[in-house]
């Protein structure tokens, strides 16, 4: 199975209550921020998973400094209070995993870490990253998302694994690679 295995989930999740977005700071210090906004496909001949972050996010200076980020997709109807909490609330002033009770596990790098239990993990390294323009945006879309002038980065990813819950009995079996 090939990196787009399970691009399904990832969208249902972004439609819905959204997956989390986790990065270190230099001090290996992990935050979690919800996103709803994604992309997969393959820019450069690499996977690519591209996500989207304001700069007003505690998370967008994370990422400014950081090599690696992960993306972790719940299961059907699973964290939706978590995932309104890491959405609402800021990194800078508290663990929100911890706060959350949210375990999390070594990725394949080191900086990479998952949230234990999710349904479909995506490890990224971090390949480039480029500002939106106003001037190069729609009027539609910069009316809706943008009045505040909080326009976002996005992030490319190289996806180097995708890892989804393994299909066992027991709803908190091991994960497997995709």
């Amino acid at each position: 199975m090939g990196y787009y295995s399970g691009f399904d989930k990832l969208c249902t999740a972004l439609e819905g209550g959204g997956a989390l977005l986790l990065a270190e700071d230099r001090k290996g210090r992990l935050n979690a921020m919800t996103i709803g906004w994604a992309q997969v496909g393959v820019v450069w001949g690499r996977p690519v998973l591209t996500v989207l972050v304001r700069p007003s996010r505690y998370t967008h200076e994370l990422l400014e400094n950081a090599r690696y980020f992960s993306v972790c997709v719940p299961g059907a109807g699973r964290w939706r209070r978590e995932l309104a909490f890491c959405g609402s609330k800021s990194g800078r002033e508290q663990d929100k995993l911890r706060a959350c009770n949210l375990p999390v596990r070594a990725g394949l790098k080191p900086g990479l870490r998952l949230v234990e239990g999710a349904a479909l993990s995506y490890e990224c390294e971090i390949l480039s990253k480029a500002a939106l323009m106003p001037r190069s945006m729609a009027a539609g879309p910069r009316a809706r998302y943008y009045k505040s002038g909080d326009w976002h980065t996005l992030y490319f990813g190289e996806i180097l694994r995708v890892s989804r819950k393994r299909r066992a009995l027991r709803p908190e079996g091991p994960d497997e690679p995709v």
